[in-house]
């Protein structure tokens, strides 16, 4: 939306990428080499993957697991 998509174009791209990453999840292949296989040096995903390292995506998502994880657990024991 933010780069003049329409919420509906948006939605559908967003779905439509998580589809395809699963589909090439499935092959088996390791995801570090679909990642290679799929970026082009210079290429858009070489430059989103760039921003995602200078957020710490990697840290951020190990968080949410560690919290999610951590929070399943205090559930657990409150049965």
């Amino acid at each position: 939306i933010k780069m003049g998509l329409t919420e509906g174009n948006a939605s559908e791209l967003a779905i439509q990428t998580v589809i395809g990453t699963a589909r090439l999840l499935e092959t088996g292949m390791p995801p570090d080499k679909l990642r290679e296989m799929v970026t082009s040096p210079g290429g858009t995903t070489a430059a989103g993957l760039k921003v995602f390292e200078e957020k710490g995506l990697k840290e951020m998502v190990s968080g949410v697991i560690g919290a999610a994880a951590n929070r399943s657990k205090e559930l657990g024991r409150k049965e």
